[in-house]
């Protein structure tokens, strides 16, 4: 009999689901060609989601959840991954309709798995995470429509969150001068500034309804925040500018106007994490591992128990979650 271990499994009910801490075995876990020992998870806001029942994330039952692992191959029938490959995995339906990374094990299909990159830990590829590998997605896509730091400011929305906090990192190193927007402002100001951030701006004065075209104020925008916020970022944006659209913490509607579009040139550039190609998230990983700052990064990092990521999916929706968080799946 394969050896146990613990897991975080969520059960359906007619209300929130009933989360339980259970020790599992190799007979529990689903299809793969790929066992992964986990070693670290991360909480992000898809995860909240899914644990509180807050949102219908998850569609298979019962169901681990944490979209995102980092750890080392343990098995392997795949011919990209070999025993002792460091690996991460961000998205692919895992948490949400295949068992995720709140265990100490995983199998997965190895088409959904990237080797770590050299100078990353399974810990830092973890204080990453969905979010960060999100942010990394939003700044290629402003690189590819052109945008350079000669451009001009980039405004980054939920600056303080996941999504945000390596944003913000990321840009500054890339030598973007950076507007951090967040409903923290007095609270979070220093932590932003820390991270690389210029200026820090009120979240109120984008996130109410706004003019369908605004002052020019940025060249380019990372958007973890959608509705009101969203539709005012891009009536902000300079003539030939884009918006990186990645996330929907306060909306899932878009009340625009096409105005920015038709009259500014404005590129709006959806992000999906899930489904990425697997060439771009090589390409997300790698630009990571060369242009994230790891002492920023661990200065926007905590580390909790599996134990603790009830209360912390409760903490990351009601916005009370700084920066990133990693899971320590066996602590």
């Amino acid at each position: 009999m394969s050896p146990s271990f613990r897991a975080l499994r969520l059960h359906k009910t007619d209300g929130a689901p009933d989360v339980r801490f259970e020790d599992l075995t190799d007979a529990d876990l689903m299809d793969g060609d790929v066992d992964v020992r986990v070693d670290y998870s991360t909480v992000n806001y898809k995860d909240g989601l899914a644990v509180t029942g807050k949102a219908p994330v998850v569609r298979a039952w019962p169901l681990i959840p944490g979209i995102d692992f980092a750890g080392v191959v343990e098995r392997s029938d795949h011919a990209g991954f070999a025993v002792g490959d460091l690996v991460v995995l961000n998205g692919w339906g895992v948490g949400e309709t295949h068992h995720g990374g709140y265990a100490g094990k995983a199998r997965v299909k190895g088409d959904w798995l990237v080797r770590l990159p050299d100078g990353l830990s399974a810990a830092q590829a973890m204080a990453i995470g969905t979010a960060g590998y999100t942010a990394m997605l939003c700044v290629l896509a402003l690189e590819r429509q052109g945008l350079t730091p000669a451009s001009g400011d980039v405004v980054v929305t939920g600056a303080a969150g996941g999504v945000g906090s390596v944003a913000v990192a990321l840009l500054s190193k890339l030598g973007y001068r950076v507007i951090a927007s967040t409903g923290r402002k007095d609270a979070e100001t220093g932590y932003l500034t820390g991270l690389g951030a210029a200026e820090v701006i009120d979240r109120a004065e984008l996130s109410a309804p706004g003019r369908p075209l605004g002052k020019e104020r940025w060249a380019g925008a990372v958007d973890a925040v959608g509705s009101h916020t969203l539709a005012n970022v891009i009536a902000q944006t300079r003539y030939g500018g884009a918006v990186a659209a990645c996330g929907l913490a306060q909306g899932m509607d878009l009340p625009a106007s096409v105005a920015p579009f038709i009259l500014r040139g404005i590129t709006l550039v959806g992000i999906d994490s899930v489904m990425c190609p697997t060439p771009r998230r090589i390409e997300a990983w790698s630009r990571l591992a060369r242009d994230l700052d790891l002492a920023k990064l661990e200065a926007m990092t905590h580390t909790a128990a599996l134990s603790d990521v009830p209360a912390l999916a409760a903490r990351i929706l009601e916005g009370q979650v700084r920066g990133r968080m990693v899971i320590d799946v066996n602590a």
